[in-house]
This record gives structure tokens, C-alpha cells and sequence, in this order.
């Protein structure tokens, strides 16, 4: 009889440890499938990050799991992005880029360095916005106008100094265009990320920088900081007054756009379950009342569309980068 009790008891036991093993190992699957890592490869406060944040509460909703914002940030951006292109296509992990995304691979082949991943590691989801960069001084610089600061750069080279979301990085490309079109050079101090950048300004650790309007707007508002000179085709609508590069006599054009990824190698239900929850998602309500309060437009393409506008900017991009040359 004790025998038997005691044999009972074990296999009870055991039942009970083979139960919660069990149970553990489906919720761990569970959860994790419940989870969508969005990564951000640039530092908090920039645009890629202030975009992904809003977008992360409707998209979530969308897919019906929690969509956790990370930043992994380094080397402009490559360190997060290279991340991402290395992960499962399960869509369970998700990436945030900049136009950069297209600058890295280009400005690695004019260093001689390994590529950090190409655009073939990734699967386009869909556009989000395009946002005209805008020439930023703080309020009591001398400079009212582009003109103003080009002249006093060729009266003084290198005496004046720039700050940029990081080497070869989106406003280091668009500086480094208007530059380029000026024939002017000015000493580069690189960060890591557009927020960054943005407070060496403030801090008057730099002379000038470029930013998407919505990383500056409420700098601008607060009236700490002036804006010379936007890189749109045209005008922006909360600027009205802020004259384009163009018309200031430089023939530049360039957009600090943010966009979906996934890793390449998504299934087509995959794929296509995640371009309607973007959209979804870039239609909420609560979404573009952030974007709105960022005075960033919004600029939704996905499929074909997107691609296409991939292609022509990585073309025009290589040109600038091809220019630029190997930096240090």
C-alpha cells in the first residue's frame, strides 16, 4: 500500500512539473508572437523616432500584439538597420528608416568598407512620409537668409561648423548638397541622430544644422531657433514664407522620408497583412494628429509606388555620396 502511494505521489508530481513545462513553453511562443519589435536606428528625439512612436499604438491595435519601439542606434544609423535585415521575416520584427537606409550601403562602397546590409536584405512596407529639410540657425545668428551664411562661409573657410544626425547620415547628405551647390565648406561634427544635433545647436556647440520641420517646429515656436531655408520643391504649408533653396539660387532638393521595413524573405500573406495595417494605422486619427502637431506631412505609398520612389532617390543620393568621397 505505501509503495503504491508513494508511486502515485511521484507520477503526480511529475504530471504536475510535465503540465507547467508545457503551459510555460506555449505561453513563451504565445507572447513572443504577441510581440512586434519596431526598431529605430537612430536616437530618441529624431524624426525616425518621434514617428515611430505614434505609429506604434495604431499599428499595434492593427495586428492585434504589442508593437515595442526600440532604439538601436551607431554609425548613422547602419548599426540598427543591419540589425534588423538580420532578423527572421516572421513580421515580428519591424524597422523604421530614414532615407538613409539608401545613403549607408552607397557611402560604405566610397569608404572601402564591408557592407553593413544592402537594400536586397529588406522588404519595403510602405512609405510614411516625406518631410522637405529645413536650414536651422539659432535666433540670435547674424544669418537671415542662406545667401548671408554662404557669403561669410567663403569669407571665412572652415571657421563656421554644422552638426548632423551622424556620418553620411540624411542631414549630413542634404548639408553636404547644399555645400556642394554653394561651393562653400564648413567643418562637420557629426552625432548620432537628429534630436542630438539638434541640442548642439541649441547649445551653441555649432553654427547650423538641417532638420526635418517636426524635430524643429517647437524650437522655432518657442522663437530659440531660425529657420533660413527649406529643401522642398516647394513651400512648406506651415512656412509659407520660408523660401526654398531654389528660389534662394541653389539647386538642391532633398526629403528626410521615413519609411516601413521588414526583413527580405516575407511570405506574401505576411506581407500583405502588414501593408493594410500600415495603412490602417498611417490613416488613424491619432496618428495624423501627431504628425499634424509635428508639421510633418504625411506620404503614403506602399507596393510598386514605393519602390519606385526608392530607386530614383538611391539614385539621386549616390551622386551626392559619390561627391562627398571617402570620409574619415
Amino acid at each position: 500500500m505505501n509503495f503504491n502511494i508513494r508511486s502515485f505521489r511521484i507520477l503526480y508530481m511529475f504530471s504536475i512539473l510535465f503540465a507547467l513545462l508545457v503551459t510555460q513553453g506555449s505561453y513563451a511562443v504565445e507572447a513572443s508572437d504577441r510581440i512586434v519589435n519596431l526598431i529605430v536606428p537612430l536616437a530618441p528625439g529624431g524624426i525616425a523616432d518621434i514617428t515611430a512612436r505614434p505609429l506604434a499604438v495604431p499599428l499595434g491595435k492593427e495586428l492585434g500584439q504589442a508593437v515595442i519601439v526600440e532604439n538601436k542606434i551607431g554609425a548613422g544609423g547602419a548599426v540598427g538597420m543591419a540589425y534588423a535585415a538580420k532578423q527572421k521575416p516572421d513580421g515580428n520584427t519591424l524597422l523604421m528608416a530614414l532615407s538613409s537606409i539608401l545613403i549607408i550601403p552607397e557611402s560604405e562602397k566610397v569608404s572601402g568598407k564591408p557592407q553593413s546590409y544592402t537594400m536586397a536584405n529588406f522588404t519595403p512596407i510602405a512609405l510614411v512620409s516625406a518631410d522637405p529639410t529645413v536650414l536651422v540657425v539659432k535666433a540670435d545668428s547674424p544669418w537671415k537668409t542662406v545667401g548671408d551664411l554662404i557669403k561669410d562661409a567663403k569669407a571665412n573657410p572652415g571657421k563656421f561648423s554644422y552638426s548632423s544626425s551622424g556620418i553620411y547620415g540624411t542631414t549630413h547628405v542634404a548639408q553636404a548638397m547644399l555645400w556642394q551647390a554653394a561651393g562653400v565648406d564648413l567643418v562637420h561634427v557629426p552625432y548620432n541622430g537628429g534630436g542630438p544635433s539638434m541640442t548642439a545647436l541649441l547649445a551653441g556647440q555649432v553654427d547650423v544644422v538641417a532638420q526635418a520641420p517636426g524635430t524643429a517646429a517647437a524650437h522655432q515656436k518657442a522663437g530659440t531657433v531660425r529657420f533660413l531655408g527649406t529643401w522642398g520643391a516647394e513651400r512648406l504649408k506651415a512656412y509659407p514664407d520660408l523660401p526654398t533653396m531654389k528660389e534662394q539660387g541653389y539647386d538642391v532638393e532633398f526629403y528626410i522620408w521615413s519609411g516601413l521595413f521588414a526583413p527580405a524573405g516575407l511570405s506574401q500573406a505576411k506581407l500583405t497583412q502588414l501593408r493594410k495595417a500600415a495603412k490602417n494605422s498611417i490613416n488613424d486619427p491619432g496618428f495624423i494628429a501627431a504628425m499634424g502637431g509635428m508639421n510633418t506631412p504625411i506620404k503614403y505609398l506602399d507596393g510598386a509606388d514605393f519602390e519606385k520612389f526608392i530607386a530614383q532617390d538611391q539614385k539621386r543620393l549616390a551622386l551626392v555620396v559619390k561627391k562627398m568621397g571617402k570620409l574619415e
